[in-house]
């Protein structure tokens, strides 16, 4: 009996893609797997079947072979020396592909193999700094301890003494990994003599031990734009640990955290506080001076017959936009203010007769009223100054 059409094994057309073509494997490759259908013994030669169809149709050279000369390319030394499409070295290393593109990300080998791994990253550090709400008002130039590895000077960051330079591993070529042939399967490890690194190095350096880096504390100034708040992250780019074997440095990340204040409360660019008042300034209506982020003061207008809770707003007192820009005055937050009356206390017998006689007073708007509030006021002032 012939050999079906590879296409027609697979499923596609001959104008089918590699990427429809690998598709079209995997699918039938996963189907027809012997260990998934152990009860249908025709599944093995159906599987081998559709491994010789990719490994035919997978190489450009064979399947452009096969596309003109059909099965005929691949016998009597056809097709510039192509293996029988069953013959078992083929199966293996047709089953390894899709092996790969099924396990490739597991393995670590998706987009240019185990070379990679040569040259590593080096990790991002994280450093948590407080700063207070004055500080976060206005911006800062903060300097700061930071202790982690950097490239050590002697080698270079290479691990190799003087102007040595590492070798190619003799295990793995180089490459990092190892791989073994284990039945149909092709195994994949990290290579056990040089750990991955594709290098070995025969002097290491006295200073970093081989290891092309050293712990140390570094100090580092970091501009703190105004405008931060809890939560906020500023990025050092090249500022983390230093990278393996010649690779890039990590990050450095600050994460700020701002200070409860004594006074303000702070809801992003707003800020709050409560401001006492006296009884008469409440009554009688006044002025009073309330203190300011920026550390000055701004006199507030309080309207007779204020109460405890009531609020008041100081326009573009608040907080400024994180990184805002020269001219930006108007997008700063505002500032408000809540009343709070305060009860006298420790008062003079003068100052309880008024009281009660501020009890008996019924006309509110009589010259009676009028005349024992401006008493209240002045006996008030007197006892405050």
């Amino acid at each position: 009996m012939g050999k079906r059409c590879y296409y027609e094994v697979l499923g596609v057309t001959r104008g089918a893609s590699t990427d429809e073509i690998k598709k079209a494997y995997r699918s039938k490759a996963k189907e027809l797997h012997p260990d998934r259908n152990q009860d249908d013994l025709t599944c093995e030669a159906r599987f081998k079947e559709v491994n010789e169809a990719y490994d035919c149709l997978k190489d450009d050279q064979k399947k452009a072979a096969y596309d003109r000369f059909g099965h005929a390319a691949f016998e009597g030394g056809m097709g510039g020396g192509g293996r029988a499409g069953g013959h078992p070295g083929d199966f293996g290393a047709a089953f390894a592909d899709v092996f790969e593109d099924l396990f490739g990300d597991m393995m670590g080998r998706r987009g240019g193999g185990g070379g990679r791994s040569r040259a590593q990253r080096g990790q991002d550090l994280r450093y948590n700094l407080r700063v207070t709400l004055e500080e976060a008002y206005a911006g800062l130039q903060k300097t700061i301890s930071v202790r982690g590895s950097i490239a050590c000077d002697e080698c270079n960051g290479t691990g190799a003494e003087g102007a040595t330079e590492p070798a190619a591993c003799p295990t793995c070529a180089g490459m990092g990994k190892v791989r073994a042939q284990q039945g149909f399967f092709t195994v994949e490890r990290t290579c056990p003599t040089c750990g991955g690194a594709g290098q070995i190095v025969k002097n290491p350096c006295k200073s970093c031990q081989g290891a092309g880096r050293m712990e140390r504390e570094r100090s580092l100034s970091v501009n703190i734009p105004a405008g931060v708040e809890t939560g906020t992250r500023i990025r050092l780019a090249g500022e983390g640990e230093a990278g393996l074997r010649g690779g890039p440095a990590g990050d450095l990340y600050i994460f700020i955290e701002v200070q409860e204040h004594a006074i303000f409360l702070r809801d992003g660019k707003m800020l709050a506080c409560q401001v006492p008042v006296s009884m008469a300034t409440a009554a009688l209506g006044g002025e009073v001076e309330v203190p300011t982020i920026d550390g000055g003061r701004a006199r507030v207008k309080v309207p007779a017959g204020s109460q405890t809770g009531r609020q008041m707003r100081l326009r573009h007192k608040g907080m400024p936009p994180l990184r805002h820009g020269p001219g930006a005055a108007g997008d700063f937050g505002d500032m408000l203010i809540e009343l709070t009356v305060e009860t006298p206390v420790n008062l003079t017998p003068r100052q309880r007769e008024l009281l009660r006689e501020f009890e008996e007073v019924k006309a509110d708007n009589s010259p009676q009223s009028d005349s024992f509030f401006d008493k209240v006021k002045g006996f008030w002032d007197g006892m405050t100054r």
